[in-house]
């Protein structure tokens, strides 16, 4: 039992640092959960717990260092909460199979289109905000919280997409905006799962300890190094998510 909380620590770590800087960190904390032996029900709400608190370190630190544009995120919070939410309430009740398909084109999408567009984030092009780019950003926050909260993988990848094609930002400023949203619904499926009882304390509590620690080198090194060490992992975890739903329609 240690040696598998030794292991969900280390690997928490890792997903966390990788989160903060281009998101997809729930490929690895969550099947490492998994292979402690954790039932998937209860796996899916202690990453629930580790990756709240994590999110959270890494939007206070890159708050604190203004990368977020809080004039526009302030508009998608909510928005993002109600629509995760109500992801996670239609989960229960419907199957998310039918996704897989569509997700898988969509990512691959993101992913081409990025390799393909080789100056895509590297600099800013933000002209400011109008009352149809707020009305656009409401709606993807409320799209993406919905679908973080029903199905989940490629989330931080199509937040970062989004503000970099909708909004002109960097890839520094898009994927710090994109961990205040996905801070955001994790908090909003959190309550779910823990007013269900599917929280492991024993692991989720030290997980969420070393996911912090994580979220703040991933978070630092973003900052420092910026789009030169963010565009390539954001490419990578994007495939290895594609991978993931390749694999699940095998």
């Amino acid at each position: 039992m240690w040696l598998s909380l030794a292991l969900t620590c280390s690997l928490g770590f890792l997903a966390a640092a990788v989160d903060a800087i281009a998101g997809g960190g729930g490929l690895i904390s969550l099947p490492a959960l998994l292979l402690a032996g954790v039932p998937p029900h209860l796996a899916l709400g202690t990453n629930k717990f580790a990756a709240t608190s994590a999110s959270f370190s890494s939007s206070l630190a890159f708050a604190r260092s203004g990368k977020v544009y809080f004039p526009l995120v302030k508009y998608q919070i909510p928005f993002t909460f109600i629509g995760a939410l109500l992801g996670v309430w239609a989960v229960l009740r419907v199957s998310s199979d039918f996704l897989n398909k569509a997700v898988l084109i969509l990512i691959l999408f993101v992913v081409a289109y990025t390799l393909l567009r080789r100056d895509l984030g590297i600099e800013e092009h933000f002209k400011g905000l109008s009352a149809l780019s707020k009305a656009a950003g409401s709606f993807f926050a409320l799209f993406l919280g919905f679908y973080d909260g029903f199905f989940g993988p490629g989330t931080g990848s199509f937040l970062i997409f989004a503000f970099i094609t909708i909004y002109g930002f960097d890839f520094i400023t898009a994927s710090a905006n994109s961990k205040v949203l996905n801070f955001t619904s994790n908090l909003a499926s959190l309550l779910l799962f823990a007013l269900n009882g599917k929280i492991v304390l024993f692991y989720g509590i030290p997980m969420a300890m070393f996911m912090i620690a994580g979220s703040r080198v991933g978070t630092k090194l973003a900052i420092q190094r910026g789009v030169s060490l963010v565009k390539p992992i954001f490419i990578t975890m994007s495939c290895l998510v594609a991978a993931k739903l390749i694999f699940q329609l095998r």
